[in-house]
């Protein structure tokens, strides 16, 4: 394997923590047993490290719905409120199903998430009454996603090649082939991902309880839905012990023939952990995970700026991140 660029800079974890994650980024449900035989470790020392990487490092494997397969509306939203309201209107996104990361910016006084409403009704509720309802926040910029460049299923530390080829090929889940026609989700699904979104590494047995049905019939469901697209398994960890503690949203504006482009570039960039095309006051919105604000300002000056056909950029730095992947994320 050759050298990577990310090390891990931390008195807690080293390098073995960073390839235990890379791996849990490519299959989420590979066992302890088949990442320890691909790294060359016992899997004793693989359980020790994911449950310290749990701990201390904020890890989370999750089921993922992807809006993109499944040809459903989902949206970034910000807001600007007063100040002193910010944290308690994040607070009570974070509660809502329907939203999925949520981050406090702009010192403090803009909160950014992402929502995937169930249903047009469940949208109309959200963006037609109770945020232009919600006191104390002065203004709402809605940005429909209407295409990924890089995100979703595509994970961030893939583009360091912390690990080799063979060993991602050996990692990879067998999905079998892709189910026929477009991906969907049953309503009988809904138990099995009511436990795969709480912990995307539950065993077969905790699938089959939670669902009534036979564990072949568990097996066979989650392995189509995983292959349709329709489901993926997703993996949080604080970026800070990647020594990554820089996060911001970028809004970018290009012209209408670069739009592709420019996303498709943004993709290539390892600071790019992710990028869609979008409607609404901007054209494409992406997050940047660095290493500094300095870095910060290098990436802004040097290979963003250099695209050419970008005509407007906006940096958001996160203060906070209140939700991610689900579920609020706990108090540091």
């Amino acid at each position: 394997m050759g050298e990577t660029a990310l090390r891990m800079e931390s008195d807690t974890f080293d390098e073995l923590d960073l390839r235990v994650l890379d791996a849990l980024e490519v299959n989420g449900r590979a066992s302890f047993s088949r990442i320890g035989a691909v790294l060359g470790v016992s899997d004793q020392t693989v359980a020790r490290r994911y449950r310290r990487l749990c701990a201390e490092g904020g890890l989370r494997v999750v089921g993922v719905r992807d809006p993109a397969a499944l040809a459903q509306d989902h949206w970034t939203l910000r807001l600007r409120c007063v100040p002193d309201s910010a944290l308690a209107i994040a607070d009570a996104l974070a509660k809502r199903p329907d939203t999925n990361w949520i981050g406090l910016a702009a010192g403090g006084t803009e909160v950014i998430f992402g929502t995937r409403p169930r249903s047009p009704g469940d949208r109309d509720d959200l963006l037609l009454g109770k945020l232009p309802r919600t006191p104390r926040v002065l203004e709402i910029h809605a940005h429909q996603i209407l295409h990924r460049f890089y995100g979703g299923p595509s994970g961030w530390l893939r583009k360091f090649g912390v690990l080799g080829d063979d060993q991602v090929a050996a990692l990879r889940p067998e999905t079998g082939p892709r189910p026929a026609g477009p991906a969907r989700i049953d309503p009988e699904d809904e138990p099995l991902l009511d436990v795969l979104e709480r912990d995307g590494r539950a065993g077969y047995p905790e699938l089959q309880r939670a669902t009534g049905r036979s564990e072949s019939a568990v097996k066979r469901r989650l392995a189509a839905l995983l292959a349709s697209g329709a489901v993926y398994i997703d993996v949080e960890y604080h970026s800070e012990i990647l020594g990554y503690p820089t996060a911001a949203v970028l809004w970018l504006t290009t012209s209408p023939a670069a739009l592709h482009r420019v996303g498709e570039a943004l993709a290539a960039h390892n600071e790019i952990a992710h990028a869609a095309a979008t409607a609404g006051p901007s054209n494409i919105v992406a997050t940047a995970v660095v290493r500094s604000t300095a870095d910060l300002y290098a990436y802004l000056s040097g290979p963003l700026g250099r695209l050419e056909g970008v005509r407007h950029v906006e940096a958001s730095p996160f203060l906070r991140r209140v939700k991610q992947l689900t579920y609020p994320r706990p108090a540091r």
